[in-house]
């Protein structure tokens, strides 16, 4: 414990009472001794605190460093400011300038002086621990407005638009912020990137550990790594950066809006909920959380969404709330709710469920963690107009989709099932054979150049169609590297041997169709196949 009025010195002067009482004359300085420290488990304060009056320094004997060092400063006198059993505050007086004892009239007055400044200093203290008080309560308000600024700057502003998908979201935060987050990115490749997670902990931490990992992940989505790839390095970049007691959990997705093929992976999130023609089942895939430990992996799941079919992506905001009766809203109760609000579809799924949060929790309710709701739905198909009709047949749809092992040989595979997956479309026979030849050429640079025969490295295979137009994208994780461009060989040399008889890839290949696109980042290259279907640029005259 601080002495918090130091000691008052020379009390009185030289000479009779007269002269002594001229000490407090403001024409006199006054002289204050050094401030006492004194521990809370020091056998003094005990003795203090039941003394009831002024103690005579001398005569204590007690095993306690405070009155050591009130010895060795000059202290004689000890007055204690006890107010309501508690020991707030010392009087600490040195010995009379005229060198005698302190008389019983001294010890009045200063018990009378005791108990007048014992109110006053007990005040003072109240006072001031309401002041500091204060000011850490405005700076906890400072630090909440921050992460909510944080937050609210890093939240998605508008949703993605894709035809034949209804998307909602509904971000509610509690009145202490946490680290709720949710992200989409649309890729090159035209898939759609969506993420949810939580940061534990809250504030400005949480918030800064929630942006770190946004901009993570939105690096991961540009990279167009799978959604296990992504959280694997998330965690990796994420796990010697943020505090030691701290992580984030994560669902991370890629949608194909043409197939309806979603992929994801699960950083210890809660697990999603399917609605599939009457049924709700939960989207299982397994995983640590991120920032936790690493040399972390991640199950990677897959299903394709069907028309009337929809996923529900929440935060444990929702089913760890609790009503008055401290009873939790609960997982059963949320997969029930579900299940009765997407009988009929799941464009109103957020607001229902909201609803039914606010009936279960009561008028009171203080929400304690932020809530964070995404619904995806694949709109049922229905019987367009004539116009309607005219603008499916012009978007583009998916034929195949598939991978293949990065081993010698499996070029001529993915060429029939490309071939296979286009015989609908009824084209001439060149150009089949130029497509042949193009999807082969390109298959085989990138199981040997992109993938460099790993067999574990899958080579990936997008055929697509519209109106106009065939594509073929060809993907292989050579990221890194760049693809160099389309060279004239140099006939007489090959034949000569002065140059390898390979290396005529890419030449061929942009020869055999009417266009080729090459996409590189830091994980992928794809090589986009394009042969038009209305003409042929590649026709000879005679046809």
């Amino acid at each position: 414990m601080t002495t918090l009025l130091k000691s008052l010195g020379q009390m009185f002067g030289r000479g009779n009472r007269k002269q002594e009482t001229q000490f407090f004359s403001p024409a006199r300085p006054r002289s204050a001794g050094p401030a006492i420290e004194i521990a809370p488990n020091d056998p003094l304060i005990a003795h203090l605190q039941g003394a009831g009056g002024v103690v005579e320094i001398e005569r204590l004997n007690l095993d306690s460093p405070a009155l050591e060092r009130m010895r060795r400063v000059g202290v004689k006198l000890v007055v204690p400011l006890v107010s309501q059993g508690e020991l707030v505050g010392l009087l600490n007086l040195g010995p009379r300038l005229s060198e005698q004892d302190y008389s019983a009239d001294d010890r009045a007055l200063l018990n009378n002086l005791a108990a007048q400044a014992t109110p006053a200093v007990r005040v003072a203290q109240l006072v001031r621990q309401q002041q500091v008080e204060a000011q850490e309560r405005e700076r906890v308000e400072q630090e909440m407005q921050v992460a909510r600024l944080i937050q609210q700057t890093l939240l998605p502003q508008q949703l993605p638009e894709m035809p034949g998908w209804r998307l909602a979201v509904r971000y509610q935060p509690a009145r202490a912020v946490g680290g709720d987050f949710y992200d989409f990115y649309k890729r090159p490749d035209g898939r759609l990137v969506l993420a949810v997670g939580d940061v534990t902990d809250k504030g400005v931490p949480a918030a800064l550990v929630m942006a770190t990992t946004r901009s993570v992940l939105r690096g991961c989505a540009r990279r167009m790594l799978s959604p296990g790839e992504a959280l694997v390095r998330a965690n990796e970049l994420l796990y010697p950066e943020i505090p030691a007691n701290m992580f984030i959990t994560c669902l991370y997705a890629n949608l194909d809006p043409v197939s309806g093929r979603l992929e994801f992976a699960n950083a210890g999130h809660d697990l999603p909920y399917l609605s599939h023609r009457g049924a709700v089942d939960e989207l299982v895939a397994t995983g640590m959380p991120l920032g936790l430990m690493p040399g972390m992996r991640y199950e990677e799941k897959e299903i394709t969404l069907l028309p009337g079919d929809s996923v529900l992506l929440y935060s444990d905001g929702l089913v760890e709330a609790h009503n008055t009766e401290r009873e939790m809203f609960g997982f059963p109760r949320l997969h029930q709710l579900v299940n009765e609000h997407c009988t009929g579809g799941c464009s109103t799924l957020i607001d229902s469920l909201l609803a039914d949060l606010a009936k279960f929790a009561g008028p009171d309710w203080e929400q304690e963690d932020d809530i964070t709701l995404m619904t995806l739905e694949r709109e049922t198909a229905t019987d367009p107009s004539q116009a309607e009709q005219k603008q499916m047949r012009s978007e583009t749809r998916t034929l195949a989709d598939f991978a293949l092992p990065s081993v010698m040989g499996n070029e001529c595979e993915a060429m029939t099932q490309v071939v296979a997956a286009v015989k609908e479309l009824d084209l001439p026979d060149s150009k089949i054979q130029r497509l042949r030849t193009a999807v082969s050429e390109a298959t085989m640079n990138a199981i040997e150049h992109g993938n460099r025969k790993q067999p574990e490295l899958p080579v990936h295979i997008h055929v697509l169609v519209s109106d106009t137009a065939l594509t073929v994208r060809i993907t292989d994780r050579g990221g890194g590297r760049s693809i160099p461009e389309p060279e004239i060989p140099d006939l007489e040399a090959k034949l000569a041997g002065r140059q390898s008889p390979r290396g005529w890839g890419l030449f061929l290949i942009e020869h055999m169709v009417d266009e080729m696109h090459v996409i590189a980042d830091e994980g992928h290259h794809t090589v986009e196949l394009v042969l038009h279907l209305q003409g042929d640029a590649h026709a000879d005259p005679g046809d």
